[in-house]
């Protein structure tokens, strides 16, 4: 018998005689067969998944009854491991954890990954520095309030709910932190004699006693940890993404706090363990250039930003809203074209945005979408008319950007005029494209002033 029919013999032989199927392949395929009520089980299913999408779509947007943790992280697994864990440990009111991370790659997307169910990620496919990835996980916030939280923290015992006692106690309040024991701020900066997590946690324990007490106002608030109302973050925007990599974004966002009336408080009942400025650190000798490179950033765009705060304080618009502005709107400018994330160019009059039909022939200004949203939304105009008031012909003085002797420039809105902080907020709102003249201050005196302008937070990034 040839080799061929040896294996055709033990091939008939497996199978059972000349072909037929064996009695365990039939058994097999008995097994096999789907039970009766699997098709009731698909269909429900099926239905179930539907309704199921169609209540996640009609909830979407809905907010979260407790507090959203963003925390922003690049390449340091090892502390943001800790800072993750100890938040599971010590957070005992309602939470959601946002990791936003500058593109990591030191395995920090495979750890997030394993937390899946408790932890929620986005991973940007480029470092957009501290501000961008604050940005994305504000986006993504569902909380009635929220926490930014750097990643090379510790926190401790009744950490959150001492910081929201604090927050809620007055309306007034638009931002809380923490004490810590390394810090450039002196207000928030304590004295610790602790060495390992043990003592750590006996010194939390000790200091996080509630006591409303020990809460105090502040002049600013340092961007390790801030607790705010998501009201406030509707209010006054993301933070702003022209700052490079990290440092001043946080001092930035106290300006624009307090520039609305709202008060910085430390609740010094709330204790977190800081390793200090890892991110900053990891720069080496780049650290110290960015650094200037942002208080350059800052300086530009506020100037001086206490008298600045004072001045809008003075205000009888101020004292008109209850001595707390309700948005950034009044601080910007009218008589501009802006735009979001779609093409539609809005011209903005009047405390309303209108939408654009036709082509304008300057440039709109980028704005977030929160930002945009705050003009309510009005009847279209034509870009004809659009390009007439760009340019002031209905003005009384027929110009729309008026320049001092001494430098500065004001804006021109009808009977009043707005000064201008500096040379960034006018180019920030294309104002420098405008037609300008020349006015003395008694020109100027014959026009009501009105509060001044301020140039809006870049936001790059984008869900």
């Amino acid at each position: 018998m040839n080799a061929v029919a040896k294996r055709t013999r033990k091939a008939v032989s497996r199978r059972g005689g000349s072909g037929a199927a064996s009695p365990r392949r039939s058994r097999r395929a008995a097994v096999a067969a789907p039970p009766p009520w699997r098709p009731y089980y698909d269909q429900g299913f099926s239905d179930g998944y539907g309704e199921g999408v169609q209540a996640g779509i009609r909830s979407f947007g809905t907010l979260f009854e407790g507090t959203s943790i963003v925390i922003p992280t690049c390449n340091q697994l090892g502390v943001l491991r800790l800072c993750i864990q100890s938040i599971m440990r010590h957070t005992g009111v309602p939470h959601e954890i946002i990791v936003t991370d500058n593109a990591s790659t030191d395995g920090t997307e495979a750890y997030l990954r394993s937390l899946t169910g408790r932890v929620r990620y986005r991973r940007l496919e480029s470092n957009r520095g501290f501000a961008g990835a604050v940005n994305v996980g504000l986006m993504m916030a569902r909380g009635r309030t929220i926490v930014v939280l750097n990643n090379d923290t510790i926190v401790t015992e009744n950490w959150l709910s001492n910081m929201l006692a604090c927050l809620n106690s007055d309306p007034r309040i638009g931002m809380v932190g923490p004490v810590t024991n390394i810090i450039s701020n002196e207000q928030q900066r304590v004295p610790v004699s602790y060495r390992n997590a043990r003592e750590l946690a006996a010194f939390a324990a000790r200091n996080n006693r509630p006591d409303p007490s020990r809460w105090a106002p502040a002049d600013r608030l340092m961007g390790f940890c801030l607790l705010f109302r998501r009201e406030t973050l509707e209010q006054i925007g993301y933070f702003d993404e022209g700052y490079k990599v990290g440092n001043f974004e946080d001092v930035d966002y106290n300006v624009r706090v307090q520039l609305l009336g709202k008060r910085l408080m430390i609740a010094r009942d709330a204790y977190i363990h800081h390793f200090g400025s890892v991110s900053i650190r990891a720069l080496g000798g780049r650290a110290a250039h960015i650094t200037r490179i942002n208080e350059a950033y800052f300086r530009e765009k506020w100037k001086d930003p206490g008298e600045l705060v004072r001045a809008v304080h003075r205000h009888e618009l101020f004292a008109r809203h209850g001595n707390q502005l309700p948005d950034m709107r009044l601080l910007y400018p009218e008589r501009v074209a802006v735009r979001g994330i779609s093409p539609t160019v809005y011209w903005i009059e009047d405390g309303v945005r209108r939408p654009v039909t036709g082509a304008i022939t300057f440039p709109p200004v980028r704005v977030s979408q929160l930002d945009l949203r705050r003009w309510p939304l009005a009847e279209p105009i034509d870009a004809s008319e659009v390009e007439v008031r760009w340019r002031g012909l209905t003005d009384e003085a027929g110009v729309g950007v008026a320049r001092l002797p001494d430098g500065t420039f004001c804006h021109l809105e009808g009977g009043s005029f707005r000064r201008i902080v500096g040379p960034h907020a006018l180019q920030a709102w294309n104002l420098h494209l405008k037609p300008s003249s020349e006015m003395t201050p008694e020109q100027l005196a014959r026009r009501m002033e009105g509060l001044p302008i301020i140039a809006p937070a870049q936001c790059h990034v984008q869900l």
